[in-house]
């Protein structure tokens, strides 16, 4: 059971991944990104979560240098956007993203959405990087089952993580048991629901525990095996999400967190997003 902020999952190529980290989507570059990674290092995260098409990796990477923790102890995730999947575009889009954030090596490197068409060439180009060394992890991002299935049918490496969007609404459950079955670790994006936690569930059982909504569900995720990466840019939300270790959800209540999942969607649908 995981009992603090630094406890890793362990992928199944034996790279070790923080449980919590925190994600940077919409998050502006410049200051504000600075800002929030530093706040975020300082209250004991190690794993910072953000996309080319976030336009931050600059920014991200400023953070990581000022934050005066070794770079060896730091899970730095990226994405290659749409735009630029295909073997060779890839390779190129992620010398982009490697030069913004000022590192030699990238912690996880995922495909952003499954681009139909594309996304099977892109992986043939985040297998080249993972056997070169440029990674130390690669995975995908909004995969459905059938993506997954497709991807593994002739490819040498099976994606190590899956971040999709996933919490007590959309609990992904028959893609959750896909994912273990192939020990592909999940990983939650939007965990907190965009901000939408008045539930009377999540209320009653904050108030039970003595925490917040948003700490709930993210106790709930990792009792689940779930990867989160909670998205803030306010240093007391950012202490408040990481204090998630020091209590556990009974089974009765993550059972009744599980029966609010009516595969409702904050974000896009991958099979009906417009590419």
């Amino acid at each position: 059971m995981t009992q603090h902020i630094a406890d890793t999952t362990v992928l199944h190529n034996g790279v070790k991944m923080p449980w919590l980290g925190l994600g940077v989507w919409q998050t502006k570059d410049g200051d504000e990104v600075i800002r929030s990674v530093k706040a975020a290092i300082q209250a004991g995260y190690r794993s910072i979560d953000t996309a080319a098409a976030y336009n931050n990796e600059s920014g991200v990477g400023a953070a990581i240098k000022e934050s005066g923790v070794s770079r060896d102890e730091l899970f730095i995730t990226t994405k290659v956007w749409n735009a630029d999947q295909g073997y060779d575009s890839t390779l190129r889009a992620f010398e982009e993203s490697r030069r913004k954030l000022g590192l030699d090596v990238i912690d996880l490197y995922l495909i952003h959405w499954p681009v139909k068409g594309k996304y099977k060439d892109t992986w043939r180009a985040l297998e080249k990087l993972y056997r070169d060394g440029a990674v130390r992890a690669i995975g995908v991002s909004n995969f459905q089952v059938h993506h997954l299935e497709d991807v593994l049918s002739g490819s040498e490496i099976v994606p190590m993580v899956n971040q999709v969007e996933c919490h007590p609404r959309l609990t992904q459950q028959e893609l959750r048991s896909f994912c273990k079955s192939h020990q592909i670790q999940l990983e939650a994006w939007s965990p907190l629901m965009q901000g939408n936690l008045d539930i009377p569930v999540l209320t009653e059982l904050a108030a039970k525990y003595g925490k917040s909504p948003a700490q709930i569900i993210l106790r709930w995720d990792l009792q689940n095996g779930i990867v989160t990466i909670p998205k803030s840019v306010t240093e007391s939300r950012i202490r408040e999400n990481g204090n998630v270790f020091d209590f556990t959800l009974s089974d009765e209540d993550i059972a009744k967190l599980d029966a609010l999942n009516e595969n409702h969607r904050f974000g896009p649908d991958p099979d009906n997003f417009n590419f």
